[in-house]
Protein backbone atom coordinates (compact mmCIF):
# COMPACT_ATOMS: atom_id res chain seq x y z
CA UNK A 1 0.00 0.00 0.00
CA UNK A 2 3.21 2.47 0.41
CA UNK A 3 3.76 2.44 -2.50
CA UNK A 4 0.37 4.17 -3.40
CA UNK A 5 1.51 7.45 -1.48
CA UNK A 6 3.11 10.12 -3.85
CA UNK A 7 4.74 12.91 -1.89
CA UNK A 8 4.11 16.18 -4.07
CA UNK A 9 6.54 19.58 -3.35
CA UNK A 10 5.21 22.46 -4.68
CA UNK A 11 7.39 25.46 -5.54
CA UNK A 12 10.35 24.31 -2.97
CA UNK A 13 13.10 27.17 -2.83
CA UNK A 14 15.71 25.16 -0.73
CA UNK A 15 17.18 21.57 -2.25
CA UNK A 16 18.43 20.82 0.98
CA UNK A 17 14.77 20.39 2.32
CA UNK A 18 14.27 18.44 -1.21
CA UNK A 19 17.08 16.06 -0.30
CA UNK A 20 15.88 15.87 3.87
CA UNK A 21 12.30 14.84 2.44
CA UNK A 22 13.44 11.88 0.01
CA UNK A 23 15.61 10.79 3.60
CA UNK A 24 12.36 10.97 5.64
CA UNK A 25 10.37 9.02 2.75
CA UNK A 26 12.72 6.31 2.11
CA UNK A 27 13.25 5.79 6.45
CA UNK A 28 9.51 4.99 6.46
CA UNK A 29 9.62 3.00 3.07
CA UNK A 30 8.26 5.52 0.96
CA UNK A 31 9.35 5.63 -2.08
CA UNK A 32 7.62 8.44 -4.71
CA UNK A 33 8.44 11.98 -4.57
CA UNK A 34 7.21 14.38 -6.71
CA UNK A 35 8.83 18.23 -7.48
CA UNK A 36 6.66 20.91 -9.02
CA UNK A 37 8.58 23.22 -10.46
CA UNK A 38 11.22 23.56 -7.91
CA UNK A 39 13.75 26.72 -8.02
CA UNK A 40 17.03 24.33 -7.60
CA UNK A 41 16.70 20.89 -9.03
CA UNK A 42 19.14 18.67 -9.66
CA UNK A 43 21.14 19.87 -6.98
CA UNK A 44 24.53 19.05 -4.91
CA UNK A 45 23.01 19.88 -1.52
CA UNK A 46 20.07 17.90 -2.44
CA UNK A 47 21.99 14.90 -2.59
CA UNK A 48 24.11 15.63 0.53
CA UNK A 49 20.77 16.02 2.25
CA UNK A 50 19.04 13.00 0.80
CA UNK A 51 21.68 10.79 2.80
CA UNK A 52 21.58 8.08 0.90
CA UNK A 53 18.46 8.11 -0.50
CA UNK A 54 20.04 8.97 -3.96
CA UNK A 55 17.59 6.57 -5.29
CA UNK A 56 14.60 8.83 -4.67
CA UNK A 57 16.01 11.69 -5.71
CA UNK A 58 17.01 10.05 -8.94
CA UNK A 59 13.40 8.45 -9.33
CA UNK A 60 11.50 12.08 -8.25
CA UNK A 61 8.93 13.17 -10.99
CA UNK A 62 9.43 17.10 -11.88
CA UNK A 63 6.43 18.85 -13.02
CA UNK A 64 5.42 22.21 -13.88
CA UNK A 65 1.94 22.31 -12.46
CA UNK A 66 0.43 21.09 -9.63
CA UNK A 67 -2.43 19.32 -11.58
CA UNK A 68 0.12 17.60 -13.72
CA UNK A 69 1.35 15.83 -10.80
CA UNK A 70 -1.85 15.50 -9.47
CA UNK A 71 -3.21 14.06 -12.53
CA UNK A 72 -3.33 10.44 -11.82
CA UNK A 73 -4.57 10.38 -8.13
CA UNK A 74 -8.33 9.69 -6.77
CA UNK A 75 -7.39 11.33 -3.24
CA UNK A 76 -5.36 14.73 -3.01
CA UNK A 77 -4.72 16.08 0.62
CA UNK A 78 -3.36 19.08 0.76
CA UNK A 79 -0.56 20.09 4.35
CA UNK A 80 -1.19 23.31 5.92
CA UNK A 81 -0.73 25.09 9.09
CA UNK A 82 -3.05 27.66 8.98
CA UNK A 83 -6.96 27.49 7.92
CA UNK A 84 -8.31 29.61 4.77
CA UNK A 85 -11.45 31.38 4.50
CA UNK A 86 -13.54 28.83 2.72
CA UNK A 87 -12.82 26.08 5.00
CA UNK A 88 -11.72 22.75 4.03
CA UNK A 89 -12.62 19.12 5.95
CA UNK A 90 -9.70 19.44 8.39
CA UNK A 91 -7.79 16.18 9.71
CA UNK A 92 -4.75 15.30 11.67
CA UNK A 93 -2.34 12.67 9.71
CA UNK A 94 -3.81 9.61 11.96
CA UNK A 95 -7.68 10.84 11.55
CA UNK A 96 -6.40 10.53 7.48
CA UNK A 97 -5.06 7.80 7.67
CA UNK A 98 -8.14 5.86 9.16
CA UNK A 99 -9.85 7.89 6.25
CA UNK A 100 -7.73 6.19 3.60
CA UNK A 101 -8.25 2.86 5.18
CA UNK A 102 -12.64 3.55 4.71
CA UNK A 103 -11.92 4.33 1.14
CA UNK A 104 -9.08 1.84 -0.08
CA UNK A 105 -10.37 2.35 -3.97
CA UNK A 106 -9.20 6.14 -3.48
CA UNK A 107 -5.73 5.20 -4.76
CA UNK A 108 -3.12 6.39 -5.94
CA UNK A 109 -2.70 9.07 -3.17
CA UNK A 110 -0.97 12.84 -3.46
CA UNK A 111 0.04 14.33 -0.07
CA UNK A 112 0.69 18.12 -1.56
CA UNK A 113 3.00 20.26 0.51
CA UNK A 114 3.75 23.76 -0.53
CA UNK A 115 6.42 26.65 -0.83
CA UNK A 116 8.42 27.06 2.21
CA UNK A 117 7.92 30.60 3.58
CA UNK A 118 4.29 30.62 2.68
CA UNK A 119 2.31 27.18 1.99
CA UNK A 120 -0.02 25.62 -0.55
CA UNK A 121 -2.31 28.74 -2.12
CA UNK A 122 -5.09 28.62 -2.08
CA UNK A 123 -6.16 27.55 -5.19
CA UNK A 124 -3.68 24.90 -4.63
CA UNK A 125 -5.63 23.58 -1.44
CA UNK A 126 -8.88 23.78 -3.17
CA UNK A 127 -7.85 20.83 -5.44
CA UNK A 128 -7.58 18.58 -2.65
CA UNK A 129 -10.23 16.36 -0.73
CA UNK A 130 -8.97 16.74 2.50
CA UNK A 131 -6.40 19.50 4.58
CA UNK A 132 -4.55 17.39 7.28
CA UNK A 133 -2.94 19.46 9.91
CA UNK A 134 -0.53 18.14 12.06
CA UNK A 135 -1.73 19.35 15.67
CA UNK A 136 1.60 21.55 17.02
CA UNK A 137 1.85 24.38 19.66
CA UNK A 138 -0.34 27.17 18.95
CA UNK A 139 2.24 29.93 19.97
CA UNK A 140 4.55 28.25 17.17
CA UNK A 141 2.96 25.98 14.35
CA UNK A 142 5.59 26.39 11.87
CA UNK A 143 7.57 23.17 11.09
CA UNK A 144 10.25 22.75 8.21
CA UNK A 145 9.07 21.21 5.26
CA UNK A 146 11.33 18.07 5.71
CA UNK A 147 10.03 17.78 9.30
CA UNK A 148 6.02 17.97 8.52
CA UNK A 149 6.92 15.17 5.41
CA UNK A 150 8.12 12.93 8.31
CA UNK A 151 5.39 13.16 10.47
CA UNK A 152 3.09 11.91 7.75
CA UNK A 153 5.18 9.75 6.57
CA UNK A 154 5.38 7.62 9.88
CA UNK A 155 2.00 7.88 10.36
CA UNK A 156 1.48 6.47 6.85
CA UNK A 157 3.81 3.81 7.79
CA UNK A 158 2.24 2.92 11.30
CA UNK A 159 -1.32 2.82 9.44
CA UNK A 160 -0.64 0.76 5.97
CA UNK A 161 3.38 -0.81 6.33
CA UNK A 162 2.54 -4.84 6.35
CA UNK A 163 4.90 -5.36 9.11
CA UNK A 164 5.58 -2.01 10.94
CA UNK A 165 7.68 -3.86 13.55
CA UNK A 166 10.35 -2.91 15.80
CA UNK A 167 13.73 -4.54 14.85
CA UNK A 168 14.34 -7.52 16.83
CA UNK A 169 16.91 -6.85 20.20
CA UNK A 170 19.05 -9.89 21.59
CA UNK A 171 18.77 -9.88 25.28
CA UNK A 172 22.05 -11.00 27.19
CA UNK A 173 21.50 -13.70 29.70
CA UNK A 174 22.18 -12.29 32.38
CA UNK A 175 19.61 -9.24 31.73
CA UNK A 176 16.95 -11.92 31.20
CA UNK A 177 14.14 -11.34 34.07
CA UNK A 178 14.80 -13.39 37.63
CA UNK A 179 12.54 -16.05 38.44
CA UNK A 180 10.53 -16.04 41.49
CA UNK A 181 12.49 -18.60 43.19
CA UNK A 182 15.39 -15.89 42.72
CA UNK A 183 13.19 -13.37 43.86
CA UNK A 184 12.53 -15.40 46.85
CA UNK A 185 16.13 -16.14 47.73
CA UNK A 186 17.01 -12.28 47.53
CA UNK A 187 13.94 -11.30 49.51
CA UNK A 188 15.72 -13.52 52.18
CA UNK A 189 19.23 -12.30 51.43
CA UNK A 190 17.55 -8.71 52.70
CA UNK A 191 15.40 -10.55 55.80
CA UNK A 192 18.79 -11.65 56.77
CA UNK A 193 20.98 -7.98 56.40
CA UNK A 194 18.01 -6.24 57.93
CA UNK A 195 17.85 -8.53 61.27
CA UNK A 196 21.33 -8.18 61.58
CA UNK A 197 21.58 -4.51 61.47
CA UNK A 198 19.15 -4.46 63.56
CA UNK A 199 17.11 -2.64 61.11
CA UNK A 200 14.49 -5.19 61.17
CA UNK A 201 11.73 -4.59 64.16
CA UNK A 202 9.62 -7.32 65.64
CA UNK A 203 6.21 -5.46 65.29
CA UNK A 204 7.09 -4.51 61.86
CA UNK A 205 8.00 -7.43 60.26
CA UNK A 206 5.31 -8.72 58.46
CA UNK A 207 4.45 -5.40 56.96
CA UNK A 208 8.25 -4.89 55.93
CA UNK A 209 8.13 -8.69 54.20
CA UNK A 210 4.79 -7.56 52.74
CA UNK A 211 5.89 -4.33 51.24
CA UNK A 212 9.23 -5.70 50.31
CA UNK A 213 7.87 -8.57 48.12
CA UNK A 214 5.72 -5.71 46.54
CA UNK A 215 8.48 -3.52 45.72
CA UNK A 216 10.63 -6.09 44.01
CA UNK A 217 8.01 -7.79 42.25
CA UNK A 218 7.13 -4.36 40.26
CA UNK A 219 10.69 -3.82 39.40
CA UNK A 220 11.29 -7.14 37.14
CA UNK A 221 14.66 -7.24 38.13
CA UNK A 222 17.10 -8.66 36.03
CA UNK A 223 19.63 -11.29 36.88
CA UNK A 224 22.47 -8.36 36.23
CA UNK A 225 20.76 -5.82 39.52
CA UNK A 226 20.07 -9.25 41.55
CA UNK A 227 23.66 -9.39 41.90
CA UNK A 228 24.40 -6.01 42.49
CA UNK A 229 21.79 -5.85 45.03
CA UNK A 230 23.19 -9.93 47.14
CA UNK A 231 26.69 -8.54 46.32
CA UNK A 232 25.81 -5.08 48.47
CA UNK A 233 23.94 -7.39 51.08
CA UNK A 234 27.11 -9.47 51.17
CA UNK A 235 28.85 -6.91 52.17
CA UNK A 236 26.43 -5.60 54.35
CA UNK A 237 26.84 -9.01 56.49
CA UNK A 238 30.51 -9.49 55.90
CA UNK A 239 30.55 -6.11 58.25
CA UNK A 240 27.74 -7.19 60.46
CA UNK A 241 30.46 -10.23 61.89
Amino acid sequence: MLENFKFVLSHTTHPGNIGASARALKVMGLSQLALVNPSNFPSAQATERASRADDILASAQVFVTVEEAVADCRLVVGTSARTRTLPSQLVTPRELVELILQQPARVPVAILFGTENSGLTNDELHMCNYHVCIPTNPEYSSLNLASAVQLIAYELRLGFAQTPELPEQRILDNEQPISREQLSGLLEHFDEAMRKTGYLKQNHEKQIDIRMNRLFSKANLTHSEMNILRGFLRSVLYRCQ
